[in-house]
């Protein structure tokens, strides 16, 4: 007796019912005629991509899915099929697994378990159910969980009472870079708990900030990993199950791929990000962006050539008064290496035009930051009327560093349609533009951009430390304070020195308007900027009462 399940984990575009719809018809055949299985499975709320946020309060949308079920009735033949939708029953919505064969439903499973934190905000729209679902399929009894039911024990419990034999779980779960260890071991515990195998079924692809990273996993009853589908891609793996002389429903051993180091995840997240982000909203010419001959733009730039393909990519070197020969030629150097279209625009007429026009508004003032922010933005607004003017999506630079302590400008260096490393520490920007330098053949980053000190080169000599702590520093403080939320004491009682603490949690609380105004960006810690963390601009909390 042998039961072979195809786990299907596909990038699906939120909204797309009918689109999605095609996506379940094309890889369940796929399983069926290729893979010979006897059942598929999809992700969590594959028929309106994940999440679909407040489409789901529009009629429209609810309309089109129970469309699209009553076409997967139909034309799913041959093969059983199980699907994540939303479900509206009584006037109430319900995040819901649908069993599907020989063109009808014959079971429905209602997620338990509404996830209300982080990214996740599913109690605003759904209703938990109550009940477990186990169909029996080639003689065994198969029970439905969905996604954060896992995470707790009294979902699986129900399931394990009401007869299953092995455990399938719909996800949607998004990737942050030690994400796939913590599926793995609070699955590990379920079956534990309860020895039985669990399916694993993940989405992948990019959404808006999450990218969700695939990994789909089978455990056996030991919680040992016995197959794992590849990470960053669309997938159709197959995963037999037997039953054995003691009567227990086993799962055969099959390809596990491995997970990559960090800096490979990291940097494969944001490619997904990037290239699903610019594809899926019809960015066709690709992206533009401003090469300063600093870290970040290159790595941007490398980013997204290996993302959208050299001749999708655009680096323009926007240089001033203060923009160093080493600076240009860096920037030169780099493009030529990607082959990437390139070429420079001075911004010094624009810039004294500005000052020009400002002379009198001006007068009797020194020179300070405004001075430097006007050359900023008027960066922005070259790169911003060739985005316009050629459709191409300009791609801010900046990292998590910056946009944490502000050290970027309103509408200049901040202007954008993404910023592929948003959610990306200084120094594992660092860090990601040397893993990807070792990748086969010569570097492409040129080895000056990785050693000279970092500057926004906007005043003679300005380098980044004026303003700032050394970047291990800053990028600590930073993890603790916005990561693990912990007051200023608790930081400086990890050894950190108490008035750069103080002056870090200023800055990183007074710049919540800025963020506010930033373009989204991949998130790949498990705290990003964003969606993540929602804090008040207008505040009076300074930290503990004293």
């Amino acid at each position: 007796m042998s039961l072979r399940i195809a786990l299907a984990q596909v990038d699906f575009l939120v909204g797309d019912v009918p689109g999605n719809v095609d996506k379940v018809l094309a890889f369940a055949a796929r399983a069926r005629d290729e893979l010979q299985a006897d059942l598929v499975v999809f992700p969590e709320l594959a028929l309106t991509g994940y999440p679909p946020e407040d489409l789901l309060l529009h009629e429209g949308l609810i309309r089109n899915v129970e469309k699209g079920l009553a076409v997967l009735a139909k034309r799913l033949v041959g093969i059983d099929a199980v699907v994540g939708h939303p479900e509206r029953i009584h006037g109430r919505l319900y995040n819901t697994a649908s069993w599907f064969r020989a063109g009808e439903r014959i079971a429905a499973y209602h997620k338990h378990e509404l996830p209300n934190y982080a990214v996740f905000d599913e109690r605003r729209y759904f209703v938990p159910g109550r009940l477990p679902a186990v169909v029996e399929v080639c003689g065994m009894r198969v029970g439905l969980t969905i996604c954060e039911d896992i995470w707790h024990e009294a979902p699986i419990r129900a399931t394990v009472e009401a007869g299953a034999e092995v455990v399938l779980t719909l996800n949607a779960s998004p990737f942050h870079r030690d994400k796939q260890r913590l599926r793995e071991e609070v699955a590990a515990r379920r079956v534990h708990e309860n020895g039985m195998p669990l399916v694993y079924v993940n989405l992948v692809g990019g959404q808006d900030e999450l990218v969700f990273d695939g990994f789909s996993f089978t455990l056996d009853g030991a919680g040992q990993v016995v197959q794992r589908s590849p990470g960053f891609v669309e997938s159709v793996e197959p995963l037999d199950l037997v039953r054995g002389e003691d009567g227990r429903v086993r799962p055969v051993p099959a390809e596990i791929h491995p997970i990559p180091e960090k800096e490979e995840r990291v940097y494969e997240a944001l490619k997904l990000g990037l290239r699903d982000y610019v594809d899926k909203n019809g960015f066709a010419p690709g992206v533009v962006l401003g090469l300063s001959g600093g870290i970040d733009s290159a790595l941007s730039c490398v980013i997204a050539c290996d993302a959208l393909g050299r001749e999708r990519v655009e680096a323009l070197m926007l240089p001033s008064r203060y923009t160093s020969d080493m600076s240009r030629e860096d920037a030169a150097a780099l493009a030529a290496n990607l082959g990437v279209e390139f070429r420079e625009i001075p911004i010094e007429p624009p810039f004294q035009a500005f000052l020009e026009v400002l002379r009198e508004e001006f007068a009797g003032y020194p020179a300070d930051v405004t001075e430097e922010n006007l050359q900023a933005r008027s960066r922005g607004v070259i790169l911003m009327a060739v985005s316009n003017k050629k459709g191409k999506m300009l791609l801010s630079t900046g990292n998590k560093s910056e946009m944490a302590v502000g050290y970027a400008t309103l509408y200049g260096d901040m202007a954008g349609g993404f910023n592929v490393l948003k959610d990306v520490p200084k120094t594992l920007v660092y860090r990601l533009a040397e893993w990807r330098n070792r990748q086969g053949g010569e570097p492409v980053i040129p080895e000056r951009i990785l050693t000279r000190p970092p500057s926004a080169e906007l005043r003679p000599g300005q380098r980044d430390e004026d303003s700032l702590p050394p970047y291990e520093v800053l990028d600590a403080i930073i993890e603790l304070y916005v990561e693990e939320d912990l007051p200023v004491d608790a930081i400086v009682a990890r050894g950190f020195d108490e008035a750069t603490v103080h002056k870090v949690a200023r800055m990183i609380d007074r710049n919540e308007y800025k963020r506010r105004q930033a373009p989204p960006g991949v998130r790949i810690t498990p705290r990003a900027f964003g969606k993540d963390r929602r804090y008040p601009i207008t505040s009076g909390y300074r930290g503990l009462w004293r």
